[in-house]
């Protein structure tokens, strides 16, 4: 199809990126290559495709294995989506906000945040509940797409589901003060604008154990505590070298949280700002927090996989590995979709060293993280 529209219209950029994108993956870097730069050379081409091709650009050099003119194409892409979303630049931004969090949440770390009482489940129609968060490109869809190949589970991926008790709590000027002193009959009402909002997302729960799975929800763990105290709380983790790294060459949806990966030192202030308010947050969960290592997973599927099922209720079983298939049949729009149809990939443990290079500037904002997760130095 993208030849034929070439034929009409030469060099159309979504065509051009296309094909490209068809070259790449079916293992001919080099004609993608030249497809690419036929298009950069076009003084036409916008800025918004111009920056979708360096991206690309930066993926094909990085599958040929040269490494440094991959940095500087991502680099360029990052700079021209910089440009064209600066809005996001206004305001307080996402690191500030963790920041601010944090603060706040150690002036109430004494409180108990859990809500009254529930019976169990807490859930309405579910029969389990649980948030699955980390920081992005840590393995939070690997970890969705395989929990979603279990009959008694069924996710959402990356939907703004807490809005309703976001603006009632955590809007700025940031204070938990009212948050930590809710009564029951306001917390009920924001739980049903939740469970409203995953049903209007035609979500069938009735049960079955309810996956959310939005990384960023690490900033409303708060929220969360007070909601939906009989929750579940599935963290993912990884080699934050890798995290910031894979922040950084992917391209997300823009968002004001995304807008801060385009550079590597906003990326890594950035990891090390929600990650560190996930520490401060974890001890409120106590026995409710497992953790996921990304390498551990990749190396062990099968030991993994039981011990996830048994810390949420489920027995384990046949198929739960077949999640490359469902990956290839998903709607999911995350950049980690597409590595997954290819199912796992253990050679990505450790890739972040082709960057080492470019990564000496932020090693000593990731290297408290690197030494407190257990990773080589």
């Amino acid at each position: 199809m993208g030849g034929k529209v070439l034929a009409a219209v030469p060099n159309f950029p979504d065509a051009v990126i296309s094909l490209a994108a068809a070259e790449l993956a079916s293992g001919a870097p080099a004609k993608a290559e030249e497809l690419i730069r036929r298009l950069l050379a076009d003084p036409r081409v916008a800025a918004s495709d111009r920056a979708r091709a360096y991206g690309l650009l930066g993926d094909v050099l990085d599958a040929g294995g040269r490494f440094k003119e991959a940095f500087a194409a991502y680099t360029a892409c990052n700079e021209a989506l910089r440009h064209i979303h600066r809005r996001f630049a206004n305001g307080t931004s996402v690191l500030e906000y963790a920041r601010l969090l944090t603060t706040a949440m150690r002036s109430h770390k004494e409180r108990n945040w859990a809500a009254s009482p529930l019976p169990a489940p807490t859930t309405g129609e579910a029969s389990g509940h649980v948030f699955l968060v980390g920081f992005p490109r840590s393995g939070t869809t690997l970890l969705e797409v395989v929990l979603d190949g279990h009959p008694r589970v069924a996710s959402l991926d990356e939907h703004e589901l807490l809005t309703d008790g976001v603006r009632r709590f955590m809007s700025e000027p940031l204070n938990l003060d009212a948050l930590a002193r809710a009564d029951e009959a306001e917390l009920r009402g924001l739980r049903k604008a939740y469970w409203d909002r995953v049903r209007g997302a035609g979500v069938e729960t009735t049960g079955k154990v309810f996956v959310d799975k939005y990384p960023m929800n690490t900033l409303k763990l708060p929220l969360i505590a007070r909601l939906f105290p009989h929750a579940k709380i599935l963290f993912a983790c990884r080699d934050p070298r890798e995290v910031v790294l894979g922040c950084f060459r992917r391209r997300f949806r823009m968002n004001a949280a995304v807008y801060e990966l385009l550079t590597l030192p906003g990326a890594a202030a950035l990891y090390d700002g929600v990650v560190g308010f996930a520490e401060e947050m974890r001890p409120v969960f106590g026995a409710g927090w497992h953790v996921v290592r990304y390498e551990t997973l990749t190396a062990d599927f099968a030991s993994q996989t039981r011990a996830i099922c048994g810390f949420l209720g489920l027995e384990w079983i046949e198929g739960m590995d077949d999640f490359a298939s469902r990956a290839r049949a998903s709607e999911r729009t995350t950049p980690s979709t597409a590595q997954l149809a290819r199912g796992l990939e253990r050679s990505d443990v450790g890739r972040w060293r082709h960057y080492a290079e470019p990564l000496q500037s932020i090693l000593p904002v990731l290297k408290p993280w690197v030494e407190r997760l257990g990773y080589p130095p």
